[in-house]
């Protein structure tokens, strides 16, 4: 594909092009170049990578020089520092690697010859890179990787056949960063040192708790070495510390760590002497574990400690707090000399020591020490106004004063770093745990996504997005602040960090041009959604606590979504699985009450066609009733199962009219004995009844459910109607004497399909008669209760309790 790039036509690798075809293999040259910006991964091993997780095979090449772990090594063999590096683990992971091996000479030859580059850059590169030193130091480079390999190979084999052979215990290293130049060629000698190893190795900083303010480009440099470690393969992780010797060793120990790596302290002389440097007291202390100090070149590691402390931001307001403090100092100890006769004012100029300790820190307080020194000197002691002292107790006095000045200034400064460290710690400790609060009480899913994005933009700034996985496609949950859209290539790292379970987007490996850092919300069980992160400086790096942070948050906010997340699944697969119970129940249902009348209807029918006049009359009429009964029955069933599916899609519509209960009971009545003629149902109303608002034929269908209800299981006993008014309703009860139901079932007699099996035998009917009179009458505003013979001696009373209407006032 061809790109446009500073007004030039670039050609690059399509890579969407290869993933479309799909080939069984693909050669890809170059595997150390680096892309053109916009495209989606900054370097081509990274194309590479996702080929083979796509399934297609690669072959491909590199130089010896092209590997990470290798870099420094070369730049110190050819003083030509090699800027397109493949991490170490590309080269581990392959199936098989060649060497292609020529002498140097052969090499040159080529060169020259022009068919390795064109003359002018042949030329060049001989004169420069491809000497006959550089390449046969090269190519033991070379020569030594491969051998690592064949060996790792070997020992896997004979591992593998059980062959007896004096097997290694595991290694695990442990390398300690700064953010010095040799932290860089410590921790590509730790990853050599490793592959050689077969070992596992970790890459720790260790941040001390309440040290002065990290500088910006410090902080830049630690996390750039951090990501050549992950490059290179090692776990990585941030610690804080009050002492580094005692905190490396307990994680070596915590991480069963066998050799630790650190690089040679700078410490000054006097702590060389007395063994305060830290590779010192490793070496004392770490009674188990191996530690290595590695020296690093003079001049790769110059000594800048001092000038950044000098150049260091805040300085000249630190010098003027503590310029001003000792000069306050001085004003009040020739106040105070005027007025008393004091032997010694050394305490008012530590006061101006401690004042500026606290104010402004370890640095201003070592300064306002110095100048208290020279200031108590000139202004206060014999001679005075001269830095001469004419008396010895008085010049040891004097150093004295400045060894507890020095002292109690940088102690005091270290207590205000580390109260400010610990009210930052706090905040952000409470932050998350209004963060876990707010998700521990959301229930859904929206409400989950807001609470973290109302919460990750507040504690981050910037601006914070959530996508979330749907219908194939990978869709905007929320926004905040609220932006445009975004842009394509934006959505393809979205789609990449969803897809791979890996970070995306700004400061990654993958399109990290974009303004967004996508990160995946994911937990044990799945990639629930993505997480964006758009800071409000693009140029900055992110300190350590804003990484922990923005962890801790995608963490918790994971784990939320896919809680609430599984709540929402589960209430569908419950309702899935009640409409299979009601599925079943229905066609269960059918299988009986519907084909049990139809038998009946077609037989009787039969019976007349076949038979006619051959049979008497008296057997026609029984034989015609019994169609009749049947189709009655069949047309109620149908009716029930036709007025529940209205009642569950909500189209009943009620009239809102005035309704005389007495007139609904005795149609219902009258229903009742066509079809139980030989049942009899006793009618009891009160002497006045109010009228009720609402729809009298809906009224009338309940009642006749609960009638015909009641004539199944009453058992050819007496069934009564009452009606009554109580208090603003008006009541209606409908009682048999039948065998009643059990009180375990009373709450049960509302559901739909729910039948009574009393004393052993079936009922006919679907169980729907006292599911729909529970939905009309609801519909209606009222509500009905069933008693059991727990409450009375014998039978059933369905009771239904309607509000009684109130004339409307005219407006």
């Amino acid at each position: 594909r061809v790109l446009q790039y500073r007004g030039r036509d670039l050609e690059e690798f399509d890579i969407d092009a290869a993933l479309a075809r799909r080939p069984k293999l693909l050669i890809v040259d170059e595997l150390a170049h680096t892309n053109a910006p916009e495209s989606r991964h900054p370097k081509r091993w990274q194309d590479v990578e996702e080929l083979l997780d796509a399934g297609i095979d690669v072959w491909t090449a590199l130089n010896i020089q092209h590997l990470e772990s290798l870099a420094d090594v070369v730049s110190r063999i050819t003083g030509i520092m090699v800027r397109e590096t493949v991490p170490d683990t590309i080269l581990q992971n392959a199936n098989d690697v060649v060497l292609v091996d020529i002498t140097p000479d052969e090499l040159i030859e080529r060169l020259n010859a022009g068919k390795v580059y064109v003359p002018d850059t042949a030329r060049r590169a001989t004169q420069n890179f491809f000497t006959v030193g550089n390449l046969t130091a090269l190519r033991e480079l070379a020569l030594r990787r491969t051998a690592d390999r064949v060996d790792d190979q070997m020992v896997d084999f004979l591992r593998q056949k059980a062959i007896e052979g004096p097997w290694e215990t595991g290694e695990r290293l442990l390398v300690c960063i700064g953010s010095d130049e040799s932290s860089e060629m410590l921790v590509r000698k730790t990853s050599r040192l490793a592959t050689a190893l077969n070992a596992s190795w970790i890459a720790a900083h260790f941040e001390r708790l309440g040290g002065e303010d990290i500088l910006v480009e410090r902080e830049r440099r630690t996390s750039e070495i951090l990501q050549l470690a992950e490059r290179l393969g090692a776990e990585i992780s941030r610690q804080r510390s009050t002492d580094f010797t005692t905190d490396i060793l307990r994680f070596a120990r915590r991480e069963n760590v066998t050799q630790i790596f650190v690089g040679r302290s700078r410490a000054g002389f006097l702590n060389h002497l007395l063994g305060w440097s830290l590779s010192e007291q490793l070496v004392r202390q770490a009674v188990d574990i191996g530690v290595h100090v590695v020296a690093a070149a003079e001049e790769t590691v110059p000594r800048r400690a001092t000038w950044n402390w000098l150049q260091s931001e805040g300085l000249l307001l630190e010098i003027t707090a503590a310029s001003v403090s000792v000069a306050l100092a001085i004003g009040i100890g020739h106040v105070l000399t005027l007025l008393l006769k004091l032997p010694n004012l050394s305490m008012i100029f530590l006061a101006a020591v401690l004042f500026s300790a606290v104010q402004f820190g370890t640095r201003a307080a070592v300064i306002a020490a110095l100048l208290s020194f020279f200031g108590y000197n000139f202004f206060f002691i014999e001679p005075l106004y001269t830095l001469t002292i004419a008396q010895p107790h008085e010049l040891f006095a004097l150093l004295i004063f400045l060894v507890v000045a020095v002292l109690t200034g940088s102690m005091a400064g270290r207590i205000r770093h580390q109260a400010r460290s610990a009210i930052r710690n706090a905040e952000a400790t409470q932050a998350l745990y209004e963060l876990s609060r707010k998700l521990s009480a959301a229930s859904r899913a929206e409400e989950v996504i807001w609470t973290t994005v109302t919460h990750a933009q507040k504690t981050l700034g910037g601006k914070v997005i959530i996508l979330l996985p749907g219908d194939g496609v990978l869709e905007t949950q929320a926004v905040w602040p609220p932006d445009e859209p975004l842009t394509a290539a934006e959505m393809s790292a979205a789609r990449w960090a969803l897809e791979k379970n890996e970070n995306a987007g700004w400061r990654t490996g993958t399109l990290p041009n974009v303004r967004f850092r996508f990160q995946p919300l994911s937990t044990p069980r799945r990639v629930v959604g993505v997480f964006g992160y758009e800071p409000t400086n693009h140029a900055a790096t992110p300190s350590a606590d804003e990484e922990r942070s923005l962890l801790a948050i995608t963490e918790q906010a994971a784990i939320a979504l896919d809680r609430a997340l599984l709540a929402g699944e589960s209430v569908n697969a419950a309702a899935l699985q009640e409409n299979e119970k009601t599925r079943y129940a229905l066609l269960a249902s059918l299988s009986h009450d519907l084909r049990a009348p139809l038998v009946a209807i077609t037989v009787a029918a039969a019976t007349l066609r076949e038979l006619g006049q051959k049979i008497p009359q008296e057997q026609q009429e029984e034989l015609v009733l019994s169609i009749e009964q049947d189709a009655d029955r069949l047309s109620r069933f149908v009716s029930n199962l036709l007025d529940m599916s209205r009642i569950d899609a909500g189209a009943i519509k009620v009239k809102q009219d005035w309704v005389d209960v007495g007139d609904a009971i005795r149609a219902a009545v009258e229903r009742s004995r066509k079809i139980f003629p030989d049942h009899p149902t006793r009618i009891s109303l009160a002497a006045t009844i109010p009228l009720v608002r609402g729809d009298s034929h809906l009224l009338e269908q309940v009642l006749f459910n609960l009638l015909d209800n009641a004539h199944k299981y009453a058992r050819e006993t007496d069934v009564s109607v009452h009606a009554r008014s109580e208090g603003n309703d008006v009541l209606i009860s409908v009682t048999d004497e039948g065998p009643g139901i059990k009180p375990s079932d009373l709450k049960r007699v509302f559901e739909r399909f729910y039948r009574s099996g009393g004393n052993g035998g079936r009922y006919p009917g679907a169980g729907l008669g006292l599911s729909i009179c529970t939905g009309l009458i609801e519909v209606m505003g009222g509500t009905i209760e069933v008693q059991s013979p727990a409450i009375r001696r014998r039978g059933t009373r369905m009771t239904i309790r309607l509000p009684i209407a109130r004339a409307r006032k005219n407006t």
